[in-house]
């Protein structure tokens, strides 16, 4: 009975260490990468273009892209921008949109907002 107790204890105190081992080595992982840093790139700017943009990640997320449409939201100077991150499979990883205003923008000129590749 002694033998079986302690055999216990030691398979439970092996289990909670790899548990333990499981939740640390989650934390560590790469996390979702959505369309925030790109959301806050383009706030800094004073000037929209209607119209499309796409690129990369660079080497920061290598097989990571994303698109962007820039659409006048009203004809007040206020756009909506409308974000698509693609996974390395093509796969959507995460949207977002976002209303600007800027009312010293070019409404209608085509052609897009670009930045070119990030």
């Amino acid at each position: 009975m002694l033998a079986v107790a302690v055999f216990f204890i030691a398979a439970f105190a092996v289990l909670d260490l790899t548990s333990q081992c499981l939740r640390s080595a989650r934390a560590l992982q790469m996390p979702r990468l959505d369309a925030t840093s790109l959301a806050a790139e383009l706030s800094l700017t004073n000037r929209l273009t209607e119209g499309g943009a796409s690129g990369d990640f660079g080497e920061i997320y290598p097989g990571y892209t994303w698109q962007q449409e820039v659409s006048l939201g009203s004809s007040n100077g206020l756009y909506q921008v409308d974000y698509i991150v693609f996974n390395p499979r093509q796969q959507v990883e995460s949207t977002m949109s976002i209303l600007l205003y800027r009312p010293d923008s070019v409404v209608g000129a085509g052609g897009g907002f670009n930045r070119g590749r990030r």
